[in-house]
């Protein structure tokens, strides 16, 4: 299985848009607190869509206690990763991956990624930005899971209009 994880979000627009995401990709979310926002509140509601019904997520209390309930392979994306987010192997669909996002103002906290330094990645970007938005970052390396394991159980077609649509 394929996780999400947020540590501390800060930006509600950001949540809602990673919980479409993951509704279209069932990957599981998982958001540890402190949340920088209420769940019920008006933005991710808009960001999300009506979407959001469809994510599977669970609120943690803090790092300990997602650790604590959670077991398999810790990615971390950070800035101060030394390789791409692309040198990782995603193959094996068996695993349970999780992909563990910082808040989007510190990221995740030094005294965790030093703990997992071989598991910490980035995606690579030019020297005028720090870093990209969070929600096209988990689009962006969930993508590259799901295209390494080949997209399971993911529809290759259209499913609303049709797939012959475009030649009809």
């Amino acid at each position: 299985m394929i996780n999400i994880v947020l540590f501390e979000p800060e930006i509600p627009q950001n949540t809602g848009n990673i919980m479409r995401t993951c509704a279209g990709t069932y990957a599981k979310l998982h958001l540890i607190k402190p949340l920088g926002f209420s769940l019920d509140e008006k933005y991710i509601k808009r960001s999300g869509v009506n979407y959001i019904d469809h994510c599977e997520y669970t609120v943690y209390e803090n790092w300990e206690d997602f650790q604590s309930k959670n077991d398999g392979e810790f990615y971390f994306l950070t800035r101060y990763g030394k390789k791409p987010h692309t040198e990782c192997d995603f193959h094996d669909t068996q695993k349970n991956i999780y992909l563990i996002f910082g808040k989007e103002s510190t990221g995740v906290p030094k005294s965790i990624l030093s703990q997992h330094l071989e598991r910490c990645f980035r995606i690579p970007t030019n020297a005028n930005i720090r870093s990209l938005n969070l929600s096209n970052c988990v689009a962006l390396v969930l993508y590259e899971v799901l295209r390494q394991q080949d997209y399971p159980n993911l529809l290759r077609t259209e499913p609303f209009k049709g797939e012959n649509y475009l030649s009809e």
